[in-house]
């Protein structure tokens, strides 16, 4: 943290570094672009998960480059990427690995699992029984499995991006709620524009599909990570982040009483310190070296929409999180 000589925070100075210390993601951007088109906010929320060590939980209809982009971002640096199907008959030994009997040596070895890579695409997660779904939280949360006896630290950076197809209920196991708030990052993902999906049907057609080269290596990530904890956060932003986390809670207190009657539950602690955290992110993507309100506001529908339980008046009434985060980012006063 830059700090001049009177103690105060030197801004210009951390603005600079900052502007230096984000050059890559410039980068990573442009090889992205080469395979991804569209799906701009879909990228960034890439970026903000890689940056913050979070993990992302992605919501879309099947076709919209889920599996491409979290690929794609595992090409631009130089990291280990697994893709891991979901399926009803999956075992949490077909996860994080198993022992298996060597016959040659007379005793158990470790089988390591798809889980150990830097990059984990986990397909249709809600596809899977509830032990399953809890192995892949618990590497999540731990950032290490236990195989027999021996405990075995994961990857670093390492980056879950589970995706939930919204169209299927059947034969799914939902994520119960205490699970989805160990996401970072609920994203919901929409369809291209005509002239993106033009694009999109040219690359495809091509002889040779684009492929993003290596920009960045996992230890630029780690480092990249230390300079966001550096980015500025008032004390107002502060504020302003735990008065839009506690309208979810008390929305009475907010003039928000409409919504008393529809939030069966507001946003946990993990909340605030996703969204001061996401905001940081955001503004070291966009190459500044402070957060502004607007940093807050564009992170803050993917960081809570997971986190408001809503009622059986607010599904009768047709209201769901994001009609009930518009409402209270129009109401909360802007510093």
């Amino acid at each position: 943290m830059s700090v001049n000589m009177t103690g105060q925070i030197d801004i210009k100075a951390l603005n600079e570094k900052i502007q230096k210390e984000s050059a890559f993601i410039d980068l990573i951007n442009m090889e992205m672009n080469k395979v991804i088109v569209g799906q701009k906010h879909l990228v960034e929320s890439l970026l903000i998960g890689l940056l913050t060590n979070g993990h992302i939980l992605l919501e879309g209809v099947p076709g919209l480059a889920k599996t491409l982009s979290i690929k794609t971002l595992a090409d631009t640096i130089d990291a280990k990427f697994n893709r891991i199907q979901f399926t009803p008959d999956l075992l949490p030994a077909d996860l994080i690995g198993t022992l298996v009997y060597s016959q040659k040596n007379e005793e158990f070895i470790v089988k390591k699992g798809p889980i150990f890579a830097n990059f984990i695409l986990a397909d249709e997660i809600n596809r899977s029984p509830a032990k399953v779904q809890s192995a892949l939280l618990e590497a999540m949360q731990e950032r290490q499995v236990t195989i027999g006896d021996n405990t075995y630290k994961l990857e670093d950076p390492f980056l879950v991006l589970a995706t939930q197809n919204p169209i299927e209920q059947e034969g799914t196991y939902p994520l119960p709620e205490a699970q989805v708030d160990r996401f970072m990052l609920k994203v919901v993902i929409g369809y291209p524009s005509q002239s993106e999906e033009q694009i999109i049907i040219r690359q495809n057609l091509k002889k040779e599909f684009p492929k993003a080269n290596k920009v960045v290596t996992p230890q630029d990530i780690i480092k990249a990570r230390e300079v966001v904890k550096e980015v500025y956060m008032d004390e107002k932003i502060e504020k302003y982040i735990l008065d839009i986390v506690f309208a979810t809670r008390y929305p009475g207190e907010y003039g928000l009483d409409k919504f008393t009657n529809m939030i069966a539950y507001g946003g946990s602690p993990r909340a605030s310190i996703n969204l001061a955290l996401a905001s940081k992110a955001y503004a070291f993507i966009k190459r500044r070296g402070y957060v502004i309100p607007e940093d807050v506001r564009a992170v803050c529908h993917d960081v809570m929409r997971h986190r408001i339980g809503l009622t059986y008046e607010a599904e009768a009434e047709n209201i769901d999180s994001a009609d009930i985060i518009n409402e209270i980012l129009n109401t909360v006063e802007v510093p």
